[in-house]
């Protein structure tokens, strides 16, 4: 079923264009980004339910203009006919002060050449198979609550079991002199969340699921409960790991995880900017294996951060970064690649239209090889198969890469033991790390739940992925 584009959006373009139109008499560019997105997050758990506003509402708009020597940003929130000469007043009196302060700076100030726009014209509605609205709260409810009792009634070690579901409707346009650019879709997010306990010892496992889907994902994890549930159990029998050098395979979501960590943040060419990463160094260089590729972009694959077009109004694109073991490229926002005479990749992502927009990624994966999941347990003699993202970080000036994990488990002479480790941290300096993977499986799988922070802050969605990958790494 066709996604439907924001009325409220749709309405305020007629008042949008004026004001582009009044604006651009006296500067050379001018853009205006709108933003309507509404969204609910529902979550169940033994001891009650719970239903609020998803925290990536917003509505709103952000003005960026050329003021002669760099780029201005104004936003606000309301917009009418009648405010319409308010709104044009107030953004001249601060271009004004801006222009004065940029005068008098004690400092270096950063300048930046026009932004140069072809004349575009394009909508994009997504699809899902279930609108949200066909269904009321109530029996989404209804559906969770029948998750959480389905999985509760498998073992009397479970003290709770916990369903998160998290539907967000985004529409956006995008307006300048050239362009006339609308999108308008459906993301969701589910997490099952098991917690058992014997004794004094208390474990959890945790489920994620994603997509550009609506409530179709509620019957997607409902096939996830069992797994789920088991998995944590066996966690009640884990034992560390001895800390050391392994050989691993890597589940689709942990090759995700350091797809992002590793040459996700250190390729955003933001960093290559202010001279914070590595990987400029490092351009048409060997990083990795000559088994690897990599991808990002919006338009790279259909999941959680695909988009007609990104929040500079940047169309998006497939940006291969590493090709055969070879750094090709960053991904960046259009400020990033006017400063490096680049051109940009559509990765210009605002946490909110209060935001400032950064280089940000989108959907970064692994490309798939030719070996079966068989063959890579057949070929380690000691190791283990690792599954499970908890939390990761990274070093883009270093590259230094940190995962924790929420289990490993254990391959000996090339089989299955049963034996699971956790929680097991996975460490290593990124080239090699990616120099050593020498197997990668058939398949390629992406997850986009959660949020990706820039540093400590500035969230948006993203999504990660990949095959299966064997690789060499220190884990403790």
């Amino acid at each position: 079923m066709k996604v439907s584009m924001s009325s409220f959006l749709i309405s305020q373009k007629p008042v949008l264009k004026k004001i582009v139109g009044i604006l651009s008499e006296n500067y050379k560019y001018v853009s205006i980004l709108g933003t309507d997105t509404k969204g609910k997050l529902y979550n169940v758990q033994r001891t009650g339910i719970d239903l609020t506003d998803s925290h990536w509402c917003e509505r709103g708009f952000v003005v960026r203009i050329h003021n002669g020597v760099n780029f201005s940003e104004f936003s606000f929130n309301e917009i009418n006919e009648n405010s319409l000469n308010n709104i044009v007043d107030e953004i001249h009196l601060n271009m004004a002060k801006t222009l004065e302060s940029l005068k008098n700076a004690s400092i270096t100030v950063n300048s930046y050449d026009l932004i140069e726009e072809t004349l575009i014209k394009k909508q994009f509605l997504g699809e899902v198979t279930t609108l949200p609205s066909t269904l009321t709260s109530k029996e989404k409810i209804e559906k969770m609550c029948f998750i959480r009792d389905s999985a509760l009634s498998y073992s009397n070690l479970l003290v709770d079991f916990r369903v998160a579901y998290h539907e967000v409707h985004v529409s956006k346009i995008f307006i300048s002199n050239n362009k006339e650019l609308e999108q308008s879709y459906i993301w969701s997010e589910g997490y099952l969340i098991s917690i058992v306990r014997r004794d004094d010892n208390t474990k959890y496992a945790h489920a994620s699921f994603s997509g550009l889907k609506a409530v179709e994902l509620l019957d997607e994890m409902k096939n996830g409960i069992k797994k789920i549930v088991a998995t944590s159990i066996k966690l009640l029998d884990a034992r560390s790991v001895i800390p050391g050098e392994y050989e691993v395979i890597c589940s689709p979501e942990i090759s995700g995880l350091i797809a992002h960590e590793a040459f996700g943040h250190g390729v955003e060419m933001d960093m290559f900017v202010k001279k914070r990463a590595k990987a400029l160094e490092y351009i048409g260089k060997s990083v990795a294996s000559e088994l690897v590729t990599m991808h990002d972009g919006a338009a790279a694959a259909r999941n959680m951060s695909s988009y007609l077009f990104d929040d500079e109004g940047v169309l998006g694109t497939d940006t291969i970064v590493i090709e055969k073991g070879i750094l090709k490229t960053g991904i960046s926002d259009i400020l990033s690649a006017l400063k490096l005479g680049t051109k940009p990749t559509g990765n210009g992502k605002r946490e909110s239209f209060e935001r400032k927009a950064y280089a940000r990624m989108t959907n970064t994966f692994f490309t798939a090889g030719n070996d079966t999941l068989e063959d890579m347990i057949a070929s380690i003699k000691y190791g283990y198969i690792l599954d499970g993202t908890m939390s990761g970080m990274e070093d883009p000036k270093n590259w230094g890469i940190q995962c924790m994990i929420l289990k490993g488990s254990e391959i000996k002479d090339g089989k299955l033991t049963g034996e699971i480790v956790s929680p097991v941290i996975m460490t290593g300096y990124v080239p090699d790390v990616l120099k050593s993977i020498s197997m990668l499986s058939e398949t390629v799988e992406l997850s986009g739940s959660g949020a990706c922070g820039k540093g400590y802050k500035e969230f948006v969605k993203v999504s990660d992925g990949g095959p299966y990958i064997k690789a060499k790494v220190r884990l403790g």
